[in-house]
């Protein structure tokens, strides 16, 4: 996992100053985003990783797919990972790009899992103890996850307090055999 992200550094790094360049953070994240979920799909990869397949008819019909949700530097993002065989890092790069903007905004990227769904004070509620922990604004992802049994667990950047049943069953167990 290191080794890909030390490779997606320059691509992430470049594509963020380039969006820093022209104000356009939240345009280049969005384009990221269509870019991991399109190269997600398994004939879009052995497309993209066939050395027998012509660059150029790939881009032309990547781009023809990607015509609503890529700008002018997007293809040219594109057109760079494919020459340099790198278009497989682009989870890599659009984390890396994510953690940038995050740093350089001064905001933190929060997952939320809950057993039950949680009402906007209890949101808050994590929000603030967040922001309290790490001294810097939350933004805050919330999806259930019914195997947590209850309670919640929270992930901020390499942070994660499991408050959930699951964990606490968990660490018991371990203390019991110990």
């Amino acid at each position: 996992m290191s080794e890909l992200m030390t490779l997606a550094r320059p691509y992430a790094v470049a594509a963020y100053q380039r969006a820093k360049e022209t104000g356009s953070t939240g345009q280049w994240e969005t384009m990221l985003q269509f870019l991991e979920t399109a190269l997600a799909d398994a004939q879009l990869q052995q497309a993209a990783s066939n050395p027998q397949a012509d660059k150029e008819r790939f881009l032309s019909a990547f781009f023809d797919l990607g015509q609503d949700h890529l700008n002018d530097d997007g293809k040219n993002f594109v057109r760079l990972l494919v020459h340099n065989h790198r278009l497989g890092l682009m989870p890599s790069i659009r984390t890396l790009f994510s953690h940038y903007r995050a740093e350089d905004e001064g905001y933190i990227d929060v997952s939320v899992a809950t057993a039950f769904p949680l009402d906007a004070e209890e949101e808050q509620d994590i929000a603030g103890l967040v922001e309290k922990l790490l001294k810097r604004q939350a933004r805050l992802t919330v999806h259930q996850d019914a195997s947590l049994i209850g309670g919640v667990v929270i992930r901020a950047g390499d942070r994660v307090i499991d408050g959930s049943v699951r964990g606490q069953l968990q660490r018991l167990e371990k203390t019991l055999w110990n």
